[in-house]
């Protein structure tokens, strides 16, 4: 019964949240099991153009730390805020969540070029929940039971507890910048005097998302002009928590690679060392 449970609410996810968190989870997974290694995983120019080892560009995504509290505690965020995005603003419109995906991925990836960060997930997480919170305004948020506010401040909260826990923000940062750039090109400029559409979903993923549905046809570029009603969930008292472990030294992630698990955050803080493999 219990499996049958579990099969059931896993096929009942969107697909695009069940492919991404389960992603996810057969990476850590892989690593876990030492199929595979975080080094074989994290973003690394050299590698990627000059040995052409593109899997970086996805596998830097999916890695989110050896499998432990941490690890299940952001799995558990990622999902909810992505399936509530699919969800919600974005029902009926897979090929346009795809392409937040995308767009998302390449600017963090294009940042990524010239910053020392080797794994972007957290980031993009941040992403998605900066892009729900701003189309769910008036949703009230309790913070661990000590902080109550609206859904709009959400991500600085976050930043603001990843600072007092001592870590770099600047995963967070490109998280939200990113998830703003979104927003005000999807959301913004479109209804200002003299805006338009300027993030136009790309003809193949509609064919793509569509292409069980003959009986849905691909929208024309003036429809896809226009900007799409996001639905804004009237659900009210959500609550949701975060945590960002402490950095730590090349040393102790050199020491995971042998001996077991590091806190989450700490692959984005191990230097030089990590960076010449």
């Amino acid at each position: 019964m219990a499996y049958q449970g579990f099969a059931q609410e896993y096929l009942g996810m969107p697909a695009v949240t069940r492919a991404y968190t389960t992603a996810c989870v057969l990476t850590t997974a892989a690593v876990q099991l030492e199929f595979i290694t975080p080094f074989q995983l994290y973003f690394n120019p050299d590698l990627i153009f000059r040995k052409f080892q593109i899997w970086r560009l996805i596998t830097n995504f999916l890695f989110f730390g050896p499998l432990g509290f941490s690890f299940f505690f952001n799995m558990i965020f990622l999902y909810r805020y992505c399936r509530m995005l699919e969800e919600g603003s974005f029902r009926g419109r897979t090929a346009d969540f795809v392409f937040m995906f995308l767009f998302g991925g390449f600017l963090m990836t294009l940042f990524g070029l010239f910053a020392s960060l080797f794994f972007l997930g957290q980031a993009f997480t941040i992403m998605l929940v900066y892009v729900w919170s701003r189309r769910n305004p008036y949703i009230r948020m309790n913070f661990f039971g000590l902080l109550n506010f609206q859904a709009p401040f959400l991500p600085w909260v976050l930043m603001g507890f990843s600072l007092l826990l001592g870590n770099s923000i600047i995963i967070d940062l490109l998280g939200i910048a990113v998830g703003h750039i979104y927003y005000f090109l999807e959301d913004v400029f479109p209804n200002q005097p003299g805006g338009k559409k300027l993030l136009l979903t790309p003809g193949f993923l509609w064919m793509w998302s569509h292409a069980g549905s003959a009986s849905i046809s691909q929208p024309s570029w003036m429809e896809r002009q226009k900007s799409p009603p996001h639905l804004c969930e009237k659900k009210q008292g959500a609550s949701s928590g975060w945590t960002h472990n402490l950095t730590v030294s090349a040393e102790e992630f050199n020491s995971y690679i042998v001996k077991g698990p590091f806190p989450f955050s700490s692959i984005n803080n191990a230097g030089d060392h990590f960076r010449t493999k």
